[in-house]
C-alpha cells in the first residue's frame, strides 16, 4: 500500500474544512441517509467502489515483476525498469485527471469515462497472459496497451473519488464528512491488504495451461474492478453531482508562465527590479493570487529532495520481491509466495499508525523533545535508508549459494565417479582434482578452468586399479560441466555433459536424471513429468519443478514399473539423480546437489519490511500534513499534484538506474542507501531554514494591506472632490 497516493486523495482533494458547492442547482439534491444516520446513503457506493478499485490496481501490480520475468522471460533489470515505467505513469497521470473533472467533465463523468478506461485495460491485460494466444511478441503488445490504459485510469481516478464523496456531504455534516475519509482509508487499506495476499496465491498455487497461471491472476483484479465501475453507477441517481468550477492548478501554472516570461522580455536594468520574481505576473494576475502561488513555491521547493524516498520506497514490489525468489520460502505450516511478501506493507502501515500517533508521538512530546515535521520527514528517510541497508547483506548472505560469475576464458568443471573404485583424473596443464574422487563422492565445489581461447579442447586422463584411460573433450568459456565417470563393458568410460550455469529462476528447483541402467526407462515425476532417459548413463534435460517432497514418482523399464522416490527438491537447488540399479521391486538412486539451495529464510525480510513502513508512517502522513498546514486552502490540489509526481519521479529515477547502470544487486542497495541519506542531509538543512507560516495569517494581513490601501484612495479621492 502507499500512502501518498491515500492520504492525497483524502486529505488534499476534499479537505474537512472545505465547503461544498453552494447553490439551488437541481444536481445538488438531497440523498437519502444512511440507517437514519447523517450520512448520505451514497458513501456506501462510492466505499465499495474504493475498495475494488484498490483491489484490482494493488493485486494486478503485486505479480507484475514475475510476470515480466517468468511469462516474457524478461531479465531482472529489464523487468523493474518496465514495472517502475508503468507506477511513474500512474503518478503523472492524476493531473489529466483533475484537469479533465475541474475543468471540461465533472467529477462524475471522469469517473466514470475513465473507470471504462480502466476495465478495458485490465481485460486486455488479462488476455494477454494467456500463453496459447500468440506469439511472445502479441502478448508483449497486448500487456503494454492494458498497462497504459490501466495507468491512465487509475491515475485519472485518483483524484476525483474522495473529493466526489466529500460533495456527498451537506455543508452542515462536516463531522460526518472528517469520519467519511476515515472509513474511505480504511477501505483503501483492506482492499490493498487482501489482494496482495490473494493475487499471488492465484498466480502460484492455481496452474493453468501447465504453468503459473497470470491469466487468473490478472482477471480477479478485472472482474473485481467491473464490479466497481457496476456500484458506481447503481448509485448514480443518489449522487450530488458539482458542475466543473475551473482548475487552479492550470491557473498556476499560467502565472508561474507568464512572471518568467515577462522577467526574461524585461532584463534591462534600467527597469526597478520586483521583491519576488512572482511579482512579474502582476501585470496579468491578482495580488492574491501571486500571494498565495508564493505560499505554494515556498513548499513545492521542499518537495525537490522527496522523490529518493520513493524511489526506495516503490522497489519493495520489484527489488526486494526478485530478492524474495531467491529466499527460503517455507514457514512451516505455510510457503509464502514471494511477491506475498508485499502485503506486510499495508498491514504494518494500519498497525503503525494508532502506535504512532498514541504512543511514539506524545511519549517524545512529554520527553519535551522538539520533533518538528522536518524532523519527522527527515527520520523516515533514514528509517527507508536502513532497510535497503539490511536488503544489501542479505543479499550478500543470499549470493553465498549462487554459482560464480564467470568471465570470458573462463568454465567450471567437478567429477561425478560412478565407479565402483577411486579414480584419478588429470587434465593437461591443469592443476586440478590433486585427490582421487571416491566412488559416489558428494561432489565438491566447482574447480575453475582457465582456458586460452572461446573454446578448448582439453586432454583428460583417467588412473583407474592401475589403468590408465585417455579423453579428448571441447570445453566452452563461460560454461559449467559435470564429467561422469563409469563403467561399462568391463572397462572405464566418461562421458562431459552440461550443468546449469545459474540458480533456478523463482524459487523452482530443477532435477535431471542419469540412468546407470543397460535398459531404457520412463520415468513419471509427478500427473505431468514424463522423461525418457536413454540406457548407459545417458542424462536427461533438466526439469524445472516446484518445491515439494517427491516421493509418489514411477519408473518404467522393460522388466516392470516400479515406485520412484526423490525426497524434497528444495527452492533454487539443482539435482542429478543416478539411477543406479533396480531390485527387490524398487528402484536405487543417488542424489547430488549441483547448486545448493536457498539457505536465507524470507523471514529475514521482516526487519526492512518493518523499516520501511515505519519510514513510511513518519515521512509520508507527516509531510502531507506539514504541506497542506504551509498552504492556502484553495491551493491544496496543486499541492496534491506536486506530492504525486514527486512519487513518479521516484519511479522514474528506479527505471533509469536499473537499465543505465547496471551493477550487482547487492552494489545498486548500498547505492540506494547512500543516496538516501545524501537526500536526507540535504532536505535537513532546507528545513533548517524552512520558516512555517500559517496562511490564513498572511492572508488576513494581505486583506489588511489591501483594505488600508483602498481606504487611502478613497480619502485622496474625497479631498480633490472638497476642493
Amino acid at each position: 500500500m502507499k500512502l501518498p497516493s491515500c492520504l492525497a486523495e483524502c486529505l488534499c482533494c476534499y479537505t474537512a474544512g472545505d465547503d461544498p458547492p453552494k447553490g439551488d442547482s437541481p444536481l445538488q439534491k438531497k440523498s437519502p441517509k444512511l440507517c437514519g444516520s447523517n450520512y448520505p446513503l451514497s458513501i456506501a457506493f462510492i466505499v465499495v467502489n474504493e475498495f475494488c478499485e484498490r483491489f484490482s490496481y494493488y493485486g494486478m501490480r503485486a505479480v507484475l515483476t514475475l510476470y515480466f520475468l517468468s511469462f516474457f522471460h524478461w531479465d531482472e533489470n529489464l523487468s523493474t525498469a518496465v514495472y517502475h515505467a508503468f507506477s511513474a505513469l500512474c503518478y503523472f497521470t492524476p493531473v489529466i485527471g483533475a484537469i479533465m473533472a475541474d475543468s471540461w467533465l465533472g467529477k462524475y463523468k471522469t469517473i466514470i469515462y475513465l473507470s471504462i478506461v480502466y476495465v478495458v485495460g485490465h481485460l486486455i491485460k488479462s488476455v494477454g497472459a494467456i500463453p496459447s494466444l500468440g506469439n511472445q511478441a502479441v502478448h508483449v503488445v497486448l500487456s503494454m496497451v492494458g498497462l497504459f490504459l490501466i495507468a491512465l485510469g487509475t491515475g485519472g481516478i485518483k483524484p476525483c473519488v474522495s473529493a466526489f464523496g466529500g460533495d456527498q456531504f451537506e455543508e452542515e455534516h462536516a463531522s460526518e464528512r472528517s469520519k467519511f475519509f476515515s472509513i474511505f482509508y480504511l477501505s483503501i487499506n483492506a482492499g490493498s491488504l487482501i489482494s496482495t495476499f490473494v493475487t499471488p496465491v492465484l498466480r502460484g498455487d492455481v496452474k493453468c495451461f501447465g504453468e503459473d497461471c497470470y491469466a487468473l491472476a490478472f482477471g480477479v483484479p478485472a472482474a473485481l474492478m467491473v464490479l466497481a465501475l457496476v456500484v458506481f453507477i447503481a448509485g448514480s441517481g443518489l449522487y450530488r453531482k458539482t458542475p466543473p468550477q475551473g482548475n487552479v492548478l492550470l491557473e498556476v501554472c499560467k502565472c508561474i508562465s507568464f512572471a518568467i516570461k515577462n522577467r526574461l522580455k524585461n532584463r534591462s536594468r534600467e527597469i526597478p527590479k520586483r521583491d519576488h520574481w512572482l511579482d512579474w505576473a502582476s501585470e496579468k494576475y491578482s495580488k492574491q493570487l501571486i500571494g498565495e502561488v508564493k505560499m505554494v513555491t515556498r513548499v513545492l521547493f521542499l518537495f525537490i529532495p522527496l522523490p529518493m524516498f520513493w524511489a526506495l520506497f516503490d522497489q519493495q514490489g520489484s527489488r526486494w520481491t526478485l530478492q524474495a525468489t531467491k529466499m527460503n520460502a517455507d514457514f512451516g505450516i505455510y510457503v509464502l509466495q514471494p511477491d506475498q511478501m508485499q502485503f506486510l506493507n499495508p498491514l504494518l502501515i494500519l498497525v503503525f499508525i494508532p502506535i504512532f500517533d498514541l504512543g511514539l508521538y506524545p511519549l517524545i512530546n512529554m520527553c519535551k523533545l522538539n520533533f518538528t515535521p522536518i524532523r519527522k520527514m527527515a527520520t523516515g528517510m533514514i528509517l527507508a535508508g536502513l532497510a535497503f541497508g539490511l536488503a544489501a547483506v542479505i543479499e550478500v548472505k543470499i549470493n553465498e549459494t549462487d554459482m560464480p560469475r564467470l568471465v570470458p576464458k573462463e568454465s567450471l568443471i567437478r567429477v561425478l565417479n560412478l565407479a565402483e573404485n577411486p579414480v584419478q583424473v588429470t587434465i593437461q596443464d591443469k592443476d586440478l582434482f590433486q585427490q582421487p574422487v571416491e566412488s559416489f563422492q558428494n561432489p565438491a565445489e566447482y574447480s575453475k578452468l582457465i582456458l586460452n581461447g572461446e573454446q578448448q579442447s582439453l586432454h583428460f586422463t583417467l588412473q583407474h586399479q592401475g589403468l590408465t584411460l585417455a579423453f579428448n573433450y571441447t570445453v566452452k568459456e563461460k560454461s559449467v560441466y559435470s564429467l561422469i565417470v563409469f563403467e561399462a563393458e568391463g572397462s572405464l568410460s566418461s562421458r562431459l555433459i552440461t550443468d546449469l550455469e545459474a540458480k533456478p529462476e523463482n524459487g523452482l528447483a530443477a532435477v535431471r536424471f542419469i540412468n546407470g541402467l543397460s535398459q531404457d526407462v520412463n520415468l513419471t515425476i509427478d500427473s505431468k513429468r514424463f522423461i525418457a532417459v536413454q540406457k548407459n548413463y545417458s542424462a536427461s534435460e533438466y526439469s524445472l519443478l516446484e518445491r515439494d517432497i517427491y516421493n509418489n514418482g514411477k519408473c518404467i523399464t522393460e522388466t516392470g514399473e516400479f515406485p520412484l522416490e526423490l525426497g524434497l527438491l528444495d527452492f533454487g537447488a539443482s539435482y542429478t539423480v543416478v539411477i543406479t540399479n533396480v531390485s527387490g521391486g524398487t528402484v536405487e538412486t543417488w542424489k547430488s546437489e549441483d547448486i545448493k539451495a536457498n539457505n536465507v529464510h524470507m523471514a529475514w525480510q521482516l526487519p526492512q519490511y518493518l523499516l520501511i513502513s515505519a519510514g513510511e508512517v513518519m515521512f509520508s502522513i507527516t509531510g502531507l500534513a506539514f504541506s497542506y498546514s504551509q498552504s492556502p486552502a484553495s491551493m491544496k490540489s496543486v499541492l496534491q499534484a506536486g506530492w504525486l509526481l514527486t512519487v513518479a519521479v521516484g519511479n522514474t529515477f528506479v527505471l533509469i538506474v536499473a537499465e543505465a547502470a547496471p551493477m550487482a544487486q547487492w552494489a545498486e542497495f548500498v547505492l540506494f542507501t547512500v543516496l538516501l541519506f545524501a537526500v536526507c542531509i540535504i532536505f535537513s538543512i532546507m528545513g533548517y531554514f524552512y520558516v512555517s507560516v500559517d496562511p490564513e495569517d498572511l492572508e488576513e494581513k494581505e486583506e489588511k494591506r489591501e483594505t488600508s490601501s483602498r481606504g487611502n484612495m478613497i480619502g485622496l479621492v474625497t479631498q480633490k472632490t472638497k476642493l
